[in-house]
């Protein structure tokens, strides 16, 4: 019965679009904006929050929300950790137990909407707010994303140039906007009538049309060392994505695998992340 309801509740938000398109175009586009960004999973869980709660360093107040962040002390160069989609800072325990041996001082945080954090919406110029609140108020060295996290810290170095940040690492990260939404328009099966309102409601409110988005593009203009880890089979966010940043990002290597999946959370992965860090 839930996965039928999965089904039909999408495909319901389409045939509403659809229908109300023509009569109230820029209704339908703000409704189907926030059906897009809606966050559904990644709130903290007990067995998550055993691991967490010793490490909450603040609540940091950005773009509306309370947000909060974690510190893990050490005395070498300053990491912050940007997750996923409807994930939380829980993700990275594995990289954490990594970094902490090799004496890193770690600040990661929970997106808008995740975790800790207050909200129901996360899209990439929100989450993109509050990266550059982090690394303005913490000064880190070096920069890791996970998928809409890796995404979100190479938009913001393109936004936001700043000299502190060394090194980027992103892990299965997407890179073209208009890949994500017409994956968005398949699942709901909404024509292009409201495709073409919704790209007029993000131009109108972030200043960019769809296609601008492109972290493919961003990367021509950072000059920071980066690392890309993406697995060549990854179902959630496309292997070429990687291929296409790496392609364009001058000072960047790409680490391609087969089998591992999206979230890369294997010793090898955070071993080579550690090992560029130090280099």
């Amino acid at each position: 019965m839930k996965k039928l309801l999965n089904k039909i509740i999408p495909l319901a938000y389409g045939q509403y679009f659809n229908a109300y398109s023509l009569i109230a175009p820029k209704k339908v586009a703000n409704d189907a904006f926030h059906v897009f960004c809606t966050v559904r999973k990644g709130r903290i869980k007990p067995e998550q929050a055993a691991y967490l709660d010793d490490f909450k360093l603040a609540t940091e107040e950005v773009a509306g929300h309370i947000i909060q962040s974690y510190h893990w002390p050490g005395n070498k160069e300053t990491v912050l950790l940007v997750h996923g989609w409807e994930s939380n800072t829980f993700r990275w325990r594995n990289l954490i137990k990594k970094l902490r041996d090799a004496d890193f001082n770690i600040i990661a945080f929970d997106a808008p909407s995740h975790g800790y954090s207050s909200g129901k919406h996360l899209y990439v110029p929100l989450y993109e707010e509050a990266v550059n609140h982090m690394v303005k108020k913490y000064n880190p060295k070096h920069l890791i994303g996970h998928s809409v996290g890796g995404m979100t810290i190479l938009y913001n170095q393109y936004k936001n140039p700043n000299d502190t940040v060394d090194k980027m690492v992103t892990i299965g990260s997407p890179s073209e906007f208009y890949e994500i939404m017409e994956h968005f328009q398949d699942l709901l099966k909404f024509n292009n009538r409201v495709m073409k309102h919704l790209d007029a409601y993000v131009h109108d409110r972030f200043g960019f049309k769809i296609d601008e988005f492109s972290t493919s593009k961003f990367a021509q203009s950072i000059s920071k060392k980066g690392l890309l880890f993406h697995d060549k089979h990854d179902k959630i966010t496309p292997y070429h994505a990687s291929v296409a940043v790496n392609k364009n990002w001058k000072d960047s290597e790409l680490i391609s695998t087969e089998g591992l999946g999206h979230s890369m959370h294997q010793d090898d992965v955070n071993d080579q992340i550690v090992s560029f860090l130090e280099a």
